[in-house]
């Protein structure tokens, strides 16, 4: 079985994002980045399943400007086998839609007969928790979202996600778009011989226009902002001070 996991370049987690006085969106000059945590994840459990005999290989996919070779590359030193970059702007401030990413996946995925398919169940940038249900909607496929325990049986996968009562397990036919979550797994980090072989392993670059796609912007920014500040808080020498507090405020 063929794995193949779409990455994405976004803002490191740990860097305070910046918005541009003009309000047009986010300020991205000399801002450090670094893959998508949630689609590390996804690489991870890739590489489990190759570890495990379960996978014969890895493919890593990134959709966006040249730069997300330095994510690739992250993804090949991790245990990734060899990775395919779709060059679809020269500008790093405009975010490639979800539905265009979807529509190229799709193409990528007809070519590469993949088993299945791993993605983060989000992007930290946008959001948007679209990509993943998109393509397996265009591929008509099976798919599990929020994924924090994955096990492939054969045709099955048995997945256990994550939603707001709790924990929901159900078993899905293959092949299928897998997006996963944060307690799926713990990402290794990359060693140093293992990032000197990633410069080494195969990594192709295609574009859009390879399979078909329009990647032009349906959307429009129109304004982005600093989130309000949260006014302070008090505090109460007892729980009766609380209840009336919280009679003051309206909240009981």
């Amino acid at each position: 079985m063929k794995v193949l996991v779409p990455v994405k370049r976004v803002i490191d987690y740990n860097v305070k994002v910046r918005v541009k006085a003009d309000g047009s969106g986010v300020d991205l000059a000399n801002v450090k980045m670094s893959m998508n945590p949630f689609d590390e994840i996804a690489v991870e459990q890739a590489i489990r399943l190759k570890e495990a005999g379960q996978a014969e290989e890895v493919v890593a996919v990134s959709v966006g400007v040249k730069q997300n070779q330095e994510t690739l590359r992250t993804a090949l030193a991790m245990g990734a086998d060899r990775a395919i970059l779709v060059v679809a702007t020269d500008d790093v401030h405009n975010d490639i839609e979800p539905l265009a990413v979807a529509k190229i996946l799709k193409g990528i995925v007809d070519e590469e007969q993949p088993g299945v398919v791993l993605c983060g169940k989000q992007a930290i940038d946008n959001d948007m928790n679209a990509t993943g249900q998109m393509l397996a909607a265009l591929m008509g496929w099976s798919q599990a979202t929020f994924a924090s325990e994955l096990t492939i049986d054969g045709d099955k996968a048995t997945v256990t996600r994550e939603v707001d009562g709790g924990l929901q397990t159900i078993s899905v036919n293959m092949p299928a778009v897998v997006t996963v979550d944060l307690r799926l797994n713990e990402p290794r980090y990359a060693s140093l011989p293992n990032i000197m072989k990633a410069k080494k392993k195969p990594l192709d670059e295609k574009t859009p226009a390879d399979y078909g796609v329009d990647v032009a912007n349906r959307l429009a920014i129109v304004s982005t902002g600093e989130p309000e500040e949260r006014a302070a808080g008090i505090k109460v020498g007892s729980v009766d001070e609380l209840v009336e507090k919280l009679k003051e405020a309206g909240a009981v």
